[in-house]
């Protein structure tokens, strides 16, 4: 066990949540209040899924209600992290988009079962990939929109396209969304060794299995995360995924 569950590790979980709220409030991040609530919310998400689990893997529709629903509260975060109007229900395109494919291309070959204990981790990997991919493709996209304004404006006096010079704004600063896992796959081993490869271990499984599983979650996202950022630029660009004030036709919406 790489922790014990008892009340020291509540204290120390506690502490740390302390800490990083009162950072964030001392520094004036802003954050403060979302970093305590998301700690709890965290323990109090997990405490239930923990004693879920277990009866939701025996049956198949129960573990594909399960997965809907991990992908509806995917979908809802990143959607309300991008813009707070009614375009928000737009971010279940790029997370489908990058996730759907792979876990049926999982299925279909055999190397993943429909088995709750097994995909369910590897689905909600995916997805929580997805779901940070979206949230920082579209927000980059739509700042930078906002930003240079007068540049999308210029490209529509050239005669490029609504789509097309929104596009030439965007594509790049979207593209940041990519960084943190290009970074996490290019580094593993030798900065960090990921929960994936840990898990492994701890379950009983050997260094080489348990560093080809890690090798597949990372080239995995890579392909989901690609995937959903270019699907939200995408929207953005045609106006789809916008903010208040910014019109689906309009520049820098």
């Amino acid at each position: 066990m790489l922790l014990p569950v008892n009340l020291t590790l509540g204290a120390v979980l506690a502490v740390l949540l302390a800490v990083a709220a009162t950072v964030a409030a001392v520094a004036h991040l802003g954050r403060s209040r979302a970093i305590a609530v998301a700690g709890v919310r965290a323990a109090a998400q997990l405490a239930v899924v923990s004693l879920a689990i277990g009866w939701v893997v025996e049956a198949v529709p129960l573990l594909l209600a399960f997965l809907l629903l991990m992908y509806a509260v995917a979908v809802r975060t990143a959607g309300r992290r991008i813009t707070a109007n009614a375009t928000w229900w737009w971010a279940a395109l790029p997370i489908a988009a990058g996730v759907l494919p792979v876990v049926m291309a999982l299925l279909l070959t055999g190397l993943v079962p429909v088995k709750g204990i097994t995909l369910v981790p590897v689905t909600g990997i995916l997805i929580g990939g997805a779901l940070t991919a979206t949230v920082l493709g579209g927000r980059r996209a739509l700042d930078e929109l906002a930003q240079r304004r007068g540049e999308v404006e210029a490209g529509l006096a050239l005669g490029l396209l609504d789509r097309d010079a929104r596009m030439e704004v965007a594509r790049l600063p979207a593209s940041d969304a990519l960084l943190p896992g290009l970074d996490q796959t290019r580094t593993v081993g030798l900065v960090t060794l990921p929960g994936a490869f840990v898990g492994m271990l701890l379950g009983g499984a050997s260094p080489v299995e348990a560093g080809a599983v890690q090798l597949f979650v990372l080239v995995a996202l890579m392909a989901v995360q690609a995937v959903a950022v270019a699907v939200v630029l995408e929207l953005v660009a045609r106006g789809r995924l916008h903010r208040d004030g910014a019109k689906s036709g309009a520049p820098g919406s």
